[in-house]
């Protein structure tokens, strides 16, 4: 298929997925037409399929890319502590996500629209970051240090308090993002640290 004149697929590729990214995030998927990114990208419909083949597959690369980039930036801390490696965890996940707020809006609330394919393959994705802290919950109990009676309860507990960032936290607020980390990561240890007397 002939390309349009004046497009280049290393400029219009990623311009036809942060148009689909912002419509997706601000209107739904299911609302969004490939005719409605052609506009906000300035081409003509049918030129959107030099750069994917339909709109299932454009959500799914959204979400590939959001998750292999969340994945690649995970600190890897093998040789700290297990408070220092939770700690680093809470810091990260709140600092990541807070830049990227149509990411994860689509990641969560787009799932349902995957087909059982894409769903399993980004869950697979989703699984490999859960697994991240709930070995280090995992470690931390089975050095006695933390108390956590069911870690991927908890890891999926602690992951959504701390995606819930997104959802209302701006810049120039009442609060630094710095300071909101320093509350969360206070919460998150008051959570799972064991008390010296054995309590939590």
């Amino acid at each position: 298929m002939p390309r349009t004149i004046g497009s280049h697929s290393d400029i219009t590729g990623p311009r036809v997925r942060a148009a689909a990214l912002k419509l997706f995030a601000e209107h739904g998927f299911a609302a969004v037409s490939m005719r409605r990114i052609a506009s906000e990208v300035g081409v003509q419909a049918g030129a959107l399929y030099n750069y994917t083949p339909d709109k299932q597959t454009l959500l799914f690369e959204l979400m590939q890319t959001h998750m292999e980039e969340l994945l690649a930036a995970l600190p890897q801390q093998s040789d700290a502590s297990v408070m220092d490696r939770l700690e680093g965890f809470v810091r990260f996940h709140i600092a990541f996500h807070h830049e990227r707020p149509d990411a994860v809006f689509i990641a969560y609330m787009e799932l349902r629209n995957l087909d059982p394919a894409n769903f399993s393959r980004i869950e697979a994705l989703r699984r490999r970051y859960e697994t991240a802290l709930e070995d280090i919950l995992g470690a931390g109990s089975d050095q006695g240090i933390f108390d956590v009676a069911d870690t991927k309860i908890t890891t999926l507990a602690v992951i959504a308090m701390l995606t819930g960032v997104t959802t209302w936290f701006r810049p120039g607020g009442r609060l630094s993002l710095r300071a909101v980390q320093d509350q969360y990561w206070d919460m998150v240890r008051r959570m799972v640290v064991r008390a010296p007397d054995g309590s939590v």
